[in-house]
This record gives C-alpha cells, sequence and structure tokens, in this order.
C-alpha cells in the first residue's frame, strides 16, 4: 500500500469527513454547504412521506447519496490536511525535554555554564554544544565549526557544516551535532522557534485563499445562483405545461447541475501543493507564495551561500619561484593555525588532503606567537624563534616583504593578476622577506545548479544572480552557474530596488537567500526562498524555507506551483464538461412525457425518469473520491506554451468529462434497475 494511503491516515479523513458535517465547519465551502441544505431538506422529504404512506424509496435514496457527495468533499479535504498534520507530529517528537549548556550572563567573560532546561532558554542567550549533543534551540553559531545531523528536520541524511563568521551560520532546534563544538546565540523565545512554527504551520494547513483561488471560488458561486434561479423557476414552468416536478428532483437537478466536482476537490487541491512542497522539505509560510510561484517570470539568486556553497575555499596551492611544494604547503598549514575564518581553515583542509596527513599530525611548535587574522592587517601567520611566517592579501604580504628588506616579484604579481581576473581570491604566503608561493581561493558551484538553472530557463524563467562582489567575479560565477544575468557590487538596497523595478514592469519575482543583507529584497518579493542554514534574519523575510539549503529546489517550488494552477484548471474544465453531459441524464428524463420530441436527447437510454435523477446524483458523489487522488497528487507539469496546455485540457479533462458520465450513468441505471432500487 502506498505510505500516502495508511490505514490510520484513511480511519482519521474518515472520522474528521462526519465532523465537518457542522454547518459552521462547512460554510467556508458554498458548493458543499447548498447540497448538504439539499440533503437535509431531501431528508425531510422522505420523513413527509413516510407519514403519508407514500412510496419514500425513491427520496430516501437520493438524500443518502447527497449526503455521501459531502462526506466525499469532505474527506478529500481533511485527508490533504491530516498528511501534514502527520508531518507536524514527527516533527513534536523531535522536540523533547533536552537540557542546554547556557553561559552565564557573565559567562563571555569568566567562562560560567550553568545547565536548565531546553525550555527556558530565552533570545540572546548563548549555549554551548558539543558533539553526540542536540543543539536546543534556534540561533546562530558565534564561534566554533559543527557538523550537524539535521535530518530529525529536513528528512535529508547528509550533515551540513555550520560556522561562524558566514552565512552558514544558523542552526535549528532539535538537530544533532555530530562533531566539533561551537557557541550559539539563541535567536528565539520558546514558541516562536522556526520548529514551533513550522509545526504551527503544518496544523493549521486551513490558510488564506488565494487570489486565483478566490476568483474561482466567485464563479462557482456565480453558477450555484444561476442555477438555483434555473431550478427555483422549473416548478412554474411545469405548472404551465402541465408536468409535476418534486422538490426531490429538483434539489438533484440543482446539484448535478452544479459544479459540485470542483467545489467539492478545490480545498484539497491547494492544501495538497503545500503538502508536496512539505515532501519536497521546503515550508510554504504562505498559500499565497506557492500559487505565486507557478507564475514567477524572473528569480534572483543570491550568489554567496546560494549559488556557491558560501565562503570562498583554498583551491590550489601555487610556487612562487623554485621553492619546493611540500615546504610551501606546510609554511601555509602554520600560517593558518591562527586564521579562523573559513577560508583560513579551508587552507588547513586543502593540506590535508594534498600532504595526505591527518588533523592532529598539524600542530604548531612550542613557543610559537600566534598572529590571528583581523580585517585590519588583512593577514595571519605565526612567529617561531626569527622565523616569521605570513599569509594574506597581495597588497598587506608586499608590505610585510618590504618591512623586511624584501621586495615582491614580477611572476607573483603576474599570476595574482591572473587569478583575481578569473575571478578567484589569491593569497600570498610569504616569510621574512621571502614570497614563497600563492593559494587560490575559489567559490565553490554548488552541484546541479546550471542544470536546474537550464530547467527554468525552459519554463520561460529568467534568472539573474546578484552579488556584492566585484565584476570579475561575478562574470566568472555566472558564466560556470549558467544565469541569463547578473548583477554585481550589490548592496541590500539596490537588490531591493530592482526587485521593485522588475514587480513595476509586470513581472512575478522569485528570490532565494541565506543572509541577512538579503533580508529586505526577500521581503520584497513575490515568492521569497530563505536557506534554512542561513540567518534567522533571511528565515523570518521569507515566505518559504527549503530546510535541505539548497536553490536547486526552486525548481520544485516553480514546478509545485504550475501543478496547483494547472490541477485546479484541469478539474474546473473536467466538473463544467461534466454538467453538461448530465444535461443529458435528467432534463429528457423530466420532460420528455411532455414533449416528446425531447426523447432524441435520451442518447443514453435511460429506464426512466427516477433512475436518470437517482443514476446522475449517485454518479456526481461517486466521481468526487475517484478524483482525489489527481486532486492530491496533481497533474504533472510539462514545460509547454499556454495554448498547448488549453488544448490539452480540452481534449482530454474537456471530452473526459464529457464521455465519462455518459458511460458512468448508463452503468449505474442498468445497476440500479437491476437491483429494484427504483421503478
Amino acid at each position: 500500500m502506498s505510505t500516502i494511503w495508511k490505514p490510520g491516515f484513511v480511519r482519521d479523513s474518515l472520522k474528521e469527513s462526519f465532523a465537518r458535517l457542522n454547518p459552521i465547519s462547512l460554510w467556508r465551502n458554498p458548493v458543499m454547504i447548498i447540497v448538504e441544505a439539499g440533503a437535509v431538506v431531501t431528508l425531510f422529504e422522505s420523513f413527509r412521506i413516510i407519514a403519508a404512506h407514500g412510496d419514500f424509496s425513491f427520496h430516501l435514496q437520493i438524500s443518502i447519496w447527497l449526503w455521501f457527495t459531502v462526506l466525499f468533499a469532505n474527506f478529500g479535504e481533511a485527508f490533504a490536511e491530516i498528511q501534514g498534520k502527520a508531518r507536524a507530529n514527527s516533527l513534536k517528537n523531535v522536540r523533547s525535554l533536552n537540557k542546554a549548556r547556557r553561559m552565564a550572563r557573565d559567562g563571555i567573560a569568566s567562562g560560567a555554564v550553568e545547565e536548565v532546561p531546553a525550555t527556558d532558554l530565552r533570545s540572546g542567550n548563548i549555549v554551548i554544544v558539543a558533539e553526540t549533543e542536540m543543539i536546543p534551540g534556534d540561533g546562530d553559531v558565534i564561534e566554533g565549526t559543527i557538523l550537524v545531523d539535521e535530518s530529525a528536520i529536513t528528512g535529508e541524511s547528509a550533515p551540513v557544516i555550520r560556522e561562524s563568521g558566514g552565512d552558514r551560520c544558523g542552526v535549528t532546534g532539535g538537530t544533532k551535532v555530530l562533531s566539533g563544538s561551537a557557541k550559539i546565540r539563541i535567536s528565539a523565545n520558546p514558541g516562536d522557534s522556526f520548529l514551533d512554527r513550522m509545526i504551527s504551520m503544518v496544523e493549521n494547513a486551513r490558510r488564506t485563499k488565494t487570489p486565483n483561488e478566490i476568483a474561482l471560488e466567485i464563479l462557482l458561486i456565480s453558477l450555484t445562483a444561476l442555477f438555483i434561479v434555473v431550478v427555483v423557476t422549473l416548478p412554474l414552468f411545469g405548472n404551465y405545461m402541465n408536468v409535476t416536478i418534486s422538490i426531490t428532483v429538483l434539489v438533484s437537478l440543482l446539484v448535478c447541475l452544479m459544479p459540485t466536482t470542483i467545489g467539492a476537490l478545490l480545498p484539497a487541491i491547494g492544501i495538497a501543493g503545500m503538502d508536496r512542497l512539505l515532501q519536497k522539505n521546503v515550508i510554504a509560510l504562505s498559500g499565497r507564495a506557492v500559487e505565486a510561484a507557478g507564475d514567477v517570470n524572473i528569480v534572483l539568486l543570491d550568489k554567496t551561500g546560494t549559488i556557491t556553497l558560501g565562503n570562498r575555499m583554498a583551491n590550489e596551492f601555487i610556487l612562487a619561484d623554485a621553492f619546493d611544494m611540500k615546504e610551501f604547503i606546510e609554511t601555509a598549514v602554520l600560517a593558518s593555525i591562527a586564521d579562523e575564518t573559513p577560508e583560513g581553515r579551508s587552507v588547513l583542509t586543502l593540506a590535508k588532503k594534498e600532504l595526505g596527513v591527518r588533523g592532529r599530525d598539524m600542530r604548531a611548535p612550542n613557543a610559537a606567537i600566534f598572529v590571528p587574522f583581523t580585517p585590519q592587517s588583512r593577514m595571519s601567520g605565526i612567529t617561531i624563534g626569527t622565523r616569521e611566517i605570513r599569509k594574506g592579501s597581495m597588497d598587506a604580504i608586499e608590505l610585510f616583504v618590504r618591512g623586511n628588506g624584501g621586495a615582491m616579484s614580477d611572476a607573483v604579481r603576474e599570476r595574482t593578476a591572473l587569478i583575481a581576473r578569473n575571478g578567484d581570491t589569491p593569497l600570498v604566503v610569504a616569510e621574512g622577506r621571502k614570497v614563497l608561493g600563492i593559494i587560490r581561493l575559489k567559490d565553490i558551484v554548488k552541484e546541479g545548479i546550471a542544470n536546474r538553472i537550464a530547467k527554468l530557463r525552459e519554463m520561460g524563467i529568467r534568472s539573474v544572480m546578484i552579488t556584492g562582489d566585484n565584476r570579475l567575479t561575478a562574470t566568472s560565477i555566472a558564466a560556470e552557474a549558467g544565469v541569463d544575468d547578473f548583477i554585481a557590487e550589490a548592496k541590500p538596497e539596490m537588490k531591493l530596488a530592482r526587485i521593485r523595478s522588475y514587480q513595476a514592469q509586470g513581472y512575478l519575482v522569485a528570490m532565494i537567500g541565506d543572509g541577512t543583507n538579503d533580508a529586505p529584497a526577500l521581503a520584497q518579493a513575490d515568492v521569497a526562498v530563505a536557506m534554512n542554514g542561513g540567518t534567522q534574519a533571511a528565515r523570518e523575510a521569507a515566505n518559504m524555507v527549503d530546510l535541505d539549503s539548497s536553490p536547486t529546489k526552486l525548481l520544485d517550488i516553480v514546478e509545485i506551483g504550475k501543478e496547483i494552477l494547472i490541477t485546479r484548471g484541469a478539474l474546473t474544465t473536467f466538473s463544467i464538461a461534466n454538467d453538461v453531459a448530465k444535461y443529458f441524464a435528467i432534463i429528457p428524463a423530466l420532460f420528455a412525457a411532455a414533449f416528446p420530441v425531447l426523447g432524441i436527447l435520451n442518447i443514453m437510454h435511460l429506464t426512466s425518469p427516477q433512475s436518470a435523477v437517482l443514476s446522475a446524483v449517485i454518479f456526481n458523489a461517486l466521481i468526487i473520491p475517484l478524483l482525489i487522488p489527481l486532486a492530491l497528487r496533481g497533474v504533472k507539469y510539462r514545460a509547454s506554451s499556454v495554448s498547448a496546455l488549453l488544448r490539452k485540457n480540452i481534449f482530454i479533462y474537456g471530452a473526459g468529462g464529457i464521455l465519462l458520465p455518459f458511460i458512468g450513468i448508463k452503468l449505474v441505471d442498468m445497476l440500479i434497475v437491476a437491483m429494484h432500487l427504483v421503478k
């Protein structure tokens, strides 16, 4: 059995279907409230006929099937919501009575630590986490580097690195530290954490209706009102033509001619779309954003941490002059031991790979004096006796070498210039007056990003990379990632202005980012996706959060948005086409006796007026549960033109919506006559 159709899901949905028969709950669905009213009316009509000792069988059967129609509609919506609530229950299991090692108020200075329940943590508290421990709450790493298992939250088995000094500092409560230790500044109070908001969002799947959904609902209400007027006037027409039409038949006619199918499935379509995003590990904090994703024209992607892995990483050791490579790498390691920046740690990682050594084999000599990296000095290093080793920017190292009586060679200048022209960053390593070599720092483009951007282009979506880096770096990364355009040296206000400019031109804009500097643009974008590993400010500004922190997820978001729109259109086409077919079942049956010429419309050759009406009502009820899987799964999106999608809707769902009722109603008619349910 599919995991979707778990017995527990079905059982809970059936219970909820009956609970939603309460008119107060059903009032949100105007079409179904009218069907329920019809069920009540026909039920009382059955009781009236019973009291009069008349034949009530037909009327009671109509009432029963109208109740089933409402229950089936309730089941579809309840089933979609319960799938999301199952995810919420699994998330609740992540929360436990964990303890947290909180630094005392003066703990930053003294190192004093107190153990408290994780529920006592408040925004601004600083906690210490170590290997095998659970992270007690949402926050940002302010010191250290940890490898985190986020599978309890995201379902993704691959661990992720969280570190201070960059945009990969955000951590989520309930995740587990696999290795390393860190200090974390808590960013949320109890009840306001990302996990709490995530659970609340999933549990409250009855989200605000989107503009398209409201527009479609207005259409359904208008059609329903039109058919009410038609049905109300039919008895007058019948009296004039000496045709008696019972209230049960009038209710049946109204229910069958209303767009009941789409009215029943409309709530489930939107909720199921949000559930499908959950299955992709994307939390949609706004139903409007899910639908807007289907109409996005332009997507802006932040470079650092979104298109690239984050901070620049050491990629290559390049010798200067005729020095020994092994000696150069070992010297670069010594110069990087005191460099706590992500770039400095990446030098150690690359050195381990090049030298084939383990971390504990890379130690500084005794009596060494460390020179930590600072933004002011733009270099780090170590002094061992008379040896002065430094690593840093070209300008900083040139001043250092000159101060020791040396000079930067033309070869080193040309090589660093070439590295910079390629969009990378050169770090120069020197000892005393000698320049030993260069370390190339390179932005690492995330795997699969180029392929996903190409697919977005196939959908007609233009991709724009936006970064604060210089134009040379932006050009290099844009070419590797395959984006359509890029904006370099962009400040937060420039990102915001560009999005507003696109929106003023009528475009729907998506923005993906992870840094605090992305927050204003994320707040302005129509679809704003924040990386879960990013900063708290970015997550709060967005209307979607990608738990896997993968910008390639945008393709899934856009596809699901388009699937919601296509599914809604397909089922609307099917529902209206159904109504056309049901005209041929009921109208000829009602008036053929008074107007024999209408017999030509009875192309299904239904047995009697009663069997025709009952067959149409039964088919109208049964088609709803049969379409629930389609509403939950959605119509698969395929890149094509609007005209091609329209033709598909007309020929598949339009033609199918007309033909299926002819077949279904005839089969039901044959069955109920064979079972002697009607005369």
